[in-house]
């Protein structure tokens, strides 16, 4: 197995990871984790391992957005559990019960695509994408002819202003009284 991926964290907050040489953010570690990256948060200053703790803000961040997985009695309930005797076993008791859920998860996929013929994740996945392709394709389209339209109304108000007439030069005639 190879090292892990070092991310530090500096004191002004900013995360960076030494592999690709950028600061990086929380979205940034989302996607790690997605990925199953191994990788390692080290605070700069005192050189602990802060992982769980920027793992947390990762949590944090995603429950703040849309729809939360953990509610606030499950939430008070966690908090509650520190400290316990029943401490060790709350984690360990979530971490595999979340395992299990995953593993079940991906049984049932696999049982749906063999007798369906496909994955509905992926078949789900896909439409989404097809659809997001043509909106966008839609948006830009309506863009082009919003955007064509203002340029031709542009040129054609440029074309129908009123010139303002030429300046007349009027030429000094002498008339001579006699």
């Amino acid at each position: 197995m190879s090292e892990p991926r070092t991310i530090k964290k500096y004191p002004n907050r900013r995360l960076y990871d030494t592999e690709e040489s950028r600061y990086i953010t929380l979205a940034d570690i989302r996607r790690l984790v997605m990925d199953k990256e191994n990788f390692i948060v080290i605070d700069k200053k005192s050189g602990n391992d802060i992982t769980r703790s920027i793992l947390l803000q990762v949590i944090s961040e995603q429950e703040q957005r849309g729809e939360p997985i953990m509610s606030r009695d499950f939430l008070s309930q966690v908090i509650r559990s520190y400290g316990s005797a029943m401490q060790g076993f709350v984690g360990s008791y979530l971490e595999q019960s979340l395992r299990l859920f995953t593993g079940q998860q991906q049984q049932i996929r696999d049982r749906v695509k063999d007798v369906v013929g496909v994955d509905p994740v992926g078949v789900v996945t896909g439409i989404a994408q097809k659809n997001y392709s043509r909106w966008k394709a839609v948006q830009e389209e309506i863009f082009r002819t919003l955007s064509g339209a203002r340029a031709e109304e542009a040129e054609s108000e440029t074309e129908q202003k009123p010139r303002p007439p030429a300046k007349r030069t009027q030429r000094k005639t002498t008339t001579e009284e006699s």
